[in-house]
């Protein structure tokens, strides 16, 4: 399938829908950040996103992340802010600390030991898994105090969680959330990133900052 580049022009347009979508769910736009899930698109997509105001985006896979940040242009590369949302190996980190500005999905101690090693004193949040599907990744909540203090005591600013919900009605979503969002308020943690295109409005009903939104902004993401 070929890739079709959405200009930035209507990449806006669709974030101004996004933003509708969060107030219809009783959130506030202005603080609720939207996180522009560019992964598995081309650099292009990076470049409409920083341009249509979203300079937050969303990368997964180290190797495409390397390559589409080399094709940026400086002023683009200077604006955007990269989070790394996706499954990560600790192999894998030391080729992507150039590029990362916040590392969403921290899971394990081996990945804050690993972080803690080539990007001391970095801004993490840790993923938990409030869905029971592994294959989603996230630290068991009864885990997550222990890998909190890991976290905090190996130097990284830990500054909020993230969760992919699990896939049934929204009562049950936002339940899940829920969890996720007690956790954090228990430990002060003031940045929730919770929610995708398809469940953010469990998200906002939970009380989330921030939602990883990738389709509702570029279309069907391509193959790979």
């Amino acid at each position: 399938m070929t890739e079709t580049p959405v200009a930035p022009e209507e990449v806006r347009r669709r974030a101004d829908r996004v933003r509708q979508r969060i107030e219809d769910a009783g959130g506030d736009p202005d603080l609720v950040e939207i996180v522009a899930v560019t992964k598995g698109f081309g650099p292009w997509a990076i470049e409409a996103a920083v341009a249509a105001g979203l300079a937050t985006v969303g990368e997964s896979y180290v190797q495409e992340m390397q390559s589409k940040v080399g094709e940026l242009t400086s002023d683009t590369r200077e604006a955007a802010r990269i989070h790394f949302i996706g499954s990560l190996q600790t192999n894998k980190v030391r080729a992507a600390v150039p590029i990362v500005d916040v590392w969403q999905s921290v899971d394990r101690p081996s990945l804050v030991k690993e972080l803690a090693k080539r990007a001391p004193g970095a801004a993490v949040m840790l993923q938990l898994d409030i869905a029971d599907v592994a294959a989603q990744g996230g630290c068991p909540l009864e885990q997550a105090p222990d890998l909190l203090a890991l976290a905090t005591g190996r130097g990284l600013d830990v500054v909020g969680v993230m969760a992919i919900g699990p896939q049934a009605d929204n009562d049950v979503v936002t339940a899940a959330f829920r969890r996720a969002v007690a956790f954090a308020d228990e430990h002060a943690l003031p940045r929730r990133s919770l929610g995708m295109t398809g469940d953010l409005e469990a998200a906002v009903a939970a009380g989330t900052t921030m939602i990883r939104v990738g389709t509702a902004l570029f279309g069907e993401r391509p193959p790979r």
